[in-house]
């Protein structure tokens, strides 16, 4: 079972990704595609280099009123476009030959047969859509093919507690989705706080011990070294008060944050500040989608890193995603699962079937 733990599928922007506002979805997607930094930019003219600050003041802090009136919009060929000054620019935010800016779960599951994928979990963001309804189609379409996780806007705790708790109850028991996905990053962009583990979020916690359903924690978007060691400590704390919920922390640790001209070292401070001691602890390996446009294929400044997660959290609690379709901006479906499968030999056949699938169909199995 090769599985991809972290995929993701999308319908076009014209649907306003679920929002009762569309401008609201707008501004979230023109946010990410403001600071999404794998992407190249370009002067639409002449094709000069070029960056995203058109699309957002960068001495201003990540917040929607950072954002600048630039008419973005999506493009044709995977792009999203905006003008400043007259002057068109573009960004590859998608492959080019995706269409209407989407990537439907027919496009998915064509990449996963061609790669030799045999399942992958759909992940949630608000810039690609609210609508659990959306991801439970795809998950339909696609029997045994397709998992997918439900995702309640972290802005909606305190004011709409309850309208959170029965979207996550909806998407679990009538949509059949598999989990949670919660990004806590969100809440600042509407002036709340970026704490979590609070009493405000004990009726959704309760909720997700009740379904019996794992957490997709995404952290790391604190900005610095020592807010990302917070982070981790309060993921710990959060897990002591609810230990028989499994967590997943996706994409694994922040690995820009960590990487040199040359080499990716995890200091041991992070190991020491995550939840490495809980047994229902797990973490994600997406090494190639943050930095594949900064290494070359197969990428062996990651290995010594790899070999350290296997031997400080095991084998048994690591999982393999690509971040598809965005990590086919520079490496092909097939290269993102063979520079694990194929270039590490410290990783014995059983712990690399593991890590490659069985560690999240165990996960993830209606049988638990």
């Amino acid at each position: 079972m090769i599985y991809d733990g972290h995929a993701y599928c999308f319908p076009p922007p014209s649907r306003n990704g679920g929002f009762a506002d569309p401008a609201e979805f707008w501004r979230h997607l023109q946010l990410f595609m403001a600071h999404a930094r794998q992407q190249p930019c370009w002067r639409r003219a002449d094709r000069a280099p070029a960056d995203a600050t058109g699309l957002y003041d960068p001495d201003r802090p990540w917040r929607f009123d950072g954002l600048r009136d630039a008419a973005f919009r999506t493009g044709d060929h995977g792009l999203v476009e905006w003008t400043v000054d007259g002057e068109d620019y573009v960004k590859q935010a998608l492959p080019p030959w995706t269409v209407d800016f989407a990537f439907p779960a027919d496009s998915l599951v064509a990449e996963m047969n061609y790669a030799g994928i045999d399942r992958a979990l759909l992940h949630r963001t608000p810039y690609m859509g609210l609508n659990d309804e959306y991801i439970a189609d795809c998950c339909r379409r696609h029997p045994g093919r397709i998992q997918g996780l439900a995702h309640v806007p972290e802005w909606w705790f305190p004011n709409r507690t309850d309208d959170a708790v029965a979207k996550l109850q909806r998407a679990i028991r009538d949509h059949g989705l598999s989990g949670l996905q919660f990004m806590p990053f969100h809440r600042p962009l509407y002036d709340l706080s970026p704490e979590w583990t609070g009493p405000d979020f004990d009726p959704l916690w309760t909720a997700v011990a009740e379904l019996g359903i794992p957490v997709f924690f995404t952290l790391g978007a604190a900005g610095s070294p020592a807010a990302y060691l917070n982070e981790l400590r309060a993921l710990r704390a959060w897990m002591d008060r609810f230990p028989d919920v499994d967590v997943v922390m996706t994409h694994g640790f922040s690995w820009r944050m960590f990487a040199t001209e040359d080499r990716l070292h995890v200091p041991d401070e992070v190991y020491e500040a995550a939840p490495i001691g809980h047994p229902r602890f797990h973490i994600q390996i997406l090494f190639a989608v943050f930095l594949q446009s900064r290494w070359d294929y197969p990428m062996p400044q990651i290995r010594p890193v790899l070999e350290k997660m296997v031997e400080r959290i095991g084998a048994d609690r690591i999982l393999w995603g690509t971040d598809i379709p965005i990590v086919l901006l520079h490496w092909t479906y097939r290269q993102s699962l063979d520079y694990v499968r194929r270039y590490c030999p410290f990783i014995g056949e059983s712990e690399m079937a593991a890590i490659l699938g069985g560690n999240m169909e165990r996960l993830l199995s209606s049988e638990r």
